[in-house]
């Protein structure tokens, strides 16, 4: 009972989500705005950590299954890529390192943020 417990309220974020991101002329993804409500009903304590742990690490665990249909969509359209591939390339690697920039500077400015908390809370 606690995995459907766990499972319906993540699809329930997930749902709300959906509608909040149609009703705002789909601005952010509905996936993006459900895990954002999910953060903020864990934050505020409406739903608990225990209660959704279980299916959460499933889904992280078995985060690959999810990549397929992307995938399969790039195979689909591989003659289309093929004619243009270094520029394909070029644009991967390039928000690769964006990406990777974005995560190292955000990991960063948190660590400073908690240390500097810590310091203030002495």
């Amino acid at each position: 009972m606690e995995v459907l417990t766990g499972f319906f309220i993540i699809m329930a974020h997930l749902a709300v989500g959906n509608l909040i991101s149609g009703l705002t002329g789909n601005f952010l993804p509905g996936s993006v705005t459900g895990m954002v409500l999910l953060f903020i009903s864990l934050l505020t304590g409406l739903v608990k950590d225990r209660q959704i742990r279980k299916v959460a690490g499933f889904l992280t665990d078995n985060m690959t299954i999810f990549f397929l249909p992307a995938f399969m969509g790039i195979m689909d359209l591989w003659g289309m890529i093929r004619l243009d591939l270094w520029a394909w390339l070029s644009v991967v690697v390039l928000t690769t390192i964006l990406v990777l920039l974005a995560a190292a500077y955000t990991q960063e400015g948190i660590e400073r943020m908690t240390s500097f908390l810590k310091r203030r809370k002495r």
